[in-house]
């Protein structure tokens, strides 16, 4: 009996933990909002990928909370115009963070 209720115990223990390491807070994020992030990113790259007048690899993407940060170099103010514009179009943008710079 004891080595069963030990087996309980530890598997409740493993079980917490896991749960707790799921828990968001204001520095961190969600399992969800991870994926929610990440599709997000997908699909403002894809929309830079997709525009012939931007060059993709210099342009760098990151989301954080439906936050979108673009930085890297291009080399019109239009292209930092259209960067911006077509990542505040995707669905699930809450603003956009431009740190783009011209060359």
């Amino acid at each position: 009996m004891t080595l069963l209720k030990r087996c309980s115990a530890l598997f409740v223990a493993a079980l917490l933990l896991s749960a707790l390491g799921c828990a968001s807070n204001s520095n961190r994020e969600s399992t969800g909002e991870y994926i929610d992030d990440s599709v997000i990113t997908t699909k403002v790259k894809n929309a830079i990928f997709s525009e012939p007048s931007l060059k993709v690899l210099q342009i760098n993407v990151e989301t954080y909370k439906n936050s979108v940060y673009l930085s890297g170099l291009v080399s019109t103010r239009g292209e930092m115009d259209k960067a911006v514009e077509l990542a505040r179009a995707v669905d699930g943008v809450r603003w956009v963070k431009n740190d783009l710079r011209l060359k």
